[in-house]
């Protein structure tokens, strides 16, 4: 937009002192674009502008026919046609000059949309970035439904646009909002439109029985027409101006206590766009009466995928590998995952279960699982050990990386730092390790030295093992009791001398 003083000067430049629509840009700094558009409004035709020749314009007579006939036809086939008949020119400069020879497409007309109070809320995901997480980045997505008479918000974020967040989202939306609309109006998005050709749709079976479950009718709005649900598209907007820009948080779930602060606070309290002289949290107290009552039993919102286990036992699940029992390498089994936690089925019979990773390339691992692998493998037991102080201290793989550089023997380094693993936990482990890197003492010997210390200081008892090790040469061992009376001897003194 341009002040009335510089559409003046426009005018006047080019009316009375003839300049050229560049020179006038350039003098006012402005783009010629916009000069030539306030010609236009002026009443001056865009054909009696003068302008420089081209190379394109010898053949402006068989592209302006050519689109004519074929109008969606791109630039680089128009290209290629003029080649032919003998144009020298760049294609980038072709594709800047054929612009002015296409048919402008005739402006649109809208419908203003109107709807009833707990008819029709408006479903969509928005994309904000990506946060960072171990062994990688996720995408942080934001599940929005808005309420399209009352235009209250409900907003949730999530790490994944999965088809078991999208339900979970529904399910926290009618719990925030205390009822169930009766339309869900949808974009193409494949968690609910699989197919569709012309108006021959095929749903997400698993999104209509949860709308059956539910009570409402999901709607996907027409193909490339965005302005069906013009609420939820302003609605993230506004959440993207409003609630997210500058917002700091620890984690998910303090993102989206703030989010449901907001959605209860700020956002309530604008004015609601369908009557000014109500707020949101007003119109939404008396849409909330016309709202279906949502169903008392939950519907289930996991994720179930199949999962084949190859030679190791781990099961591949977004990214991540979780440990199943080595007697099911080879089989095919059941992934049912929600936001908390992963379980493998074999039909019926839950074989494993695991806290969900939203870290990338993270491996989880049931202990027993482990354990079994590890009794039937014993040949693997150091690099199962070295693969157990990776997971559980990750400054240890530095640790060892320095050990080797400098030819020392990781096989005993990585028994001794099990030891201490076993005797003080991962944390401290992790942290006296840290400690002796920064230190530029990176030898297990002065980890041990650095948690004895810490120890001490915290007034702690010494660690004392009370297992032997699983190994056999030492479990089936025998001790004979030895008589304590010959250590008298050694300091000369009789047994019956006090």
């Amino acid at each position: 937009m341009i002040d009335k003083d510089t559409e003046f000067l426009i005018l006047r430049h080019y009316l009375i002192d003839k300049w050229r629509p560049g020179t006038i840009g350039r003098q006012l700094g402005v783009h010629h674009g916009v000069v030539r558009r306030v010609l236009q409004r002026g009443g001056i035709a865009m054909e009696g502008l003068p302008r420089r020749r081209s190379m394109v314009d010898p053949f402006g007579g068989f592209i302006t026919e050519t689109l004519a006939r074929y109008p969606d036809l791109c630039a680089s086939n128009l290209f290629q046609m003029v080649r032919e008949r003998g144009y020298t020119g760049g294609p980038d400069h072709f594709r800047a000059m054929v612009r002015r020879f296409r048919p402008a497409k005739a402006a649109e007309a809208y419908l203003r949309l109107r709807t009833l109070a707990g008819e029709q809320a408006q479903v969509d995901w928005g994309c904000f970035g990506h946060v960072e997480v171990p062994g990688g980045k996720r995408p942080l997505s934001a599940f929005v439904m808005v309420l399209s008479w009352s235009r209250m918000v409900f907003l949730r974020f999530s790490l994944n646009q999965q088809l078991g967040g999208f339900l979970q989202g529904h399910q926290d939306a009618f719990d925030f909002f205390g009822g169930v609309p009766r339309v869900l109006l949808y974009d193409n998005l494949k968690s609910a439109v699989l197919e569709r050709i012309g108006d021959a749709i095929r749903f997400n079976p698993t999104l209509l029985a949860f709308a059956n479950h539910s009570g409402f009718e999901p709607r996907p709005c027409a193909a490339a027409r965005g302005n069906e649900k013009g609420r939820v598209e302003r609605a993230i907007r506004y959440i993207r101006t409003s609630f997210f820009a500058a917002r700091t948080w620890r984690d998910l779930d303090d993102l989206n206590d703030q989010a449901r602060a907001w959605c209860l606070g700020l956002a309530a309290d604008r004015r609601c766009p369908g009557d000014r002289n109500l707020k949101v949290r007003e119109a939404f107290e008396q849409e909330q009466a016309t709202l279906r009552p949502a169903p008392v039993d939950a519907f289930p919102s996991e994720d179930c995928v199949e999962v084949a286990i190859g030679k190791t036992p781990y099961a591949r699940f977004d990214g991540n590998d979780y440990s199943v029992p080595p007697t099911w390498v080879r089989r095919s089994l059941t992934i049912r995952a929600d936001a908390t936690k992963v379980r493998l089925l074999n039909g019926c019979e839950v074989l494993a279960s695991h806290l969900r990773s939203w870290g990338k390339g993270q491996t989880v691992e049931d202990p027993q699982h482990v354990a079994e692998l590890v009794q039937w493998k014993r040949a693997a037991t150091e690099a199962r050990g070295m693969d157990r102080l990776y997971h559980a201290a990750p400054q240890s793989r530095v640790l060892l990386t320095r050990l080797g550089e400098r030819g020392e023997n990781l096989g005993a380094a990585t028994v001794n730092l099990l030891r201490l693993l076993d005797g003080y936990g991962a944390a401290a482990l992790d942290g006296g390790i840290e400690e002796a890197l920064r230190s530029d003492r990176a030898t297990p010997h002065a980890v041990r030295q650095i948690l004895e210390q810490r120890r001490r200081q915290a007034g702690q008892t010494p660690p004392i093992p009370v297992t032997l090790p699983n190994d056999p040469r030492v479990r089936d061992v025998h001790v004979r009791p030895h008589s304590l009376a010959s250590y008298n001897q050694l300091t000369g003194v009789r047994t019956d001398d006090r």
